[in-house]
């Protein structure tokens, strides 16, 4: 089970996280939606440990994050990008070609970043961010840069890892909040308030 507990985060005046606290148990989904400069993606940010919080606590494992820019290493293969952090960090990559498989990506192995789609890219991230197989899998804007057939079918990837894998979602999609999530929450002002 996740717990997030009166988590802030400020920068200058700005309170990007203010006071958020939630519970998600094993394998649901959160969606979090609401306007541009509304500290959803900082939330993600501190979740993933890359900002740290000026107060509250986060328990319940590890993180992992899909970047809304992919952020993939154009210099190495989609098989190199998968497994790159798990060689550095001394832990098992035996599972790339099954996680490759699951994200439909198993004749792309060898190709480079440039050589993909938008989707493909997508789905490399999606894939590369299972490889430290996190407690936690958060999404940043995951479908922003696809056009509906792509949208439709990362929305089918999230949706067959819906049970197994927790997951939160940040989105202004809200065909994607409603195809995905069991909770949804509104981020606006650095404060989460929950849809019923």
């Amino acid at each position: 089970m996740l717990r997030v507990n009166n988590l802030c985060k400020s920068f200058g005046t700005v309170k990007a996280v203010d006071n958020v606290s939630f519970d998600l148990e094993n394998g649901q989904t959160l969606a979090v939606i609401g306007p541009s400069g509304g500290g959803k993606s900082t939330l993600l940010r501190v979740l993933n440990g890359l900002e740290i919080p000026d107060s509250g606590t986060i328990e319940g494992g590890t993180f992992g994050l899909v970047f809304q820019e992919y952020n993939l290493f154009p210099q190495y293969t989609v098989l190199g990008n998968l497994t790159l952090a798990p060689r550095l960090l001394r832990k098992d990559f035996s599972q790339a070609d099954e996680i490759l498989k699951k994200v439909g990506l198993s004749d792309k192995k060898d190709n480079y970043p440039s050589q993909l789609s938008g989707g493909q890219k997508q789905r490399t991230a999606i894939a590369r961010a299972l490889m430290l197989k996190p407690d936690v899998l958060c999404f940043d804007e995951p479908t922003s840069a696809l056009d509906p057939k792509l949208t439709e079918e990362i929305v089918e990837i999230i949706k067959q890892m819906k049970g197994e894998q927790t997951i939160i979602i940040v989105t202004h999609d809200m065909d994607v909040m409603r195809e995905t999530a069991d909770k949804t929450g509104i981020m606006e002002n650095g404060k989460l308030r929950w849809e019923t």
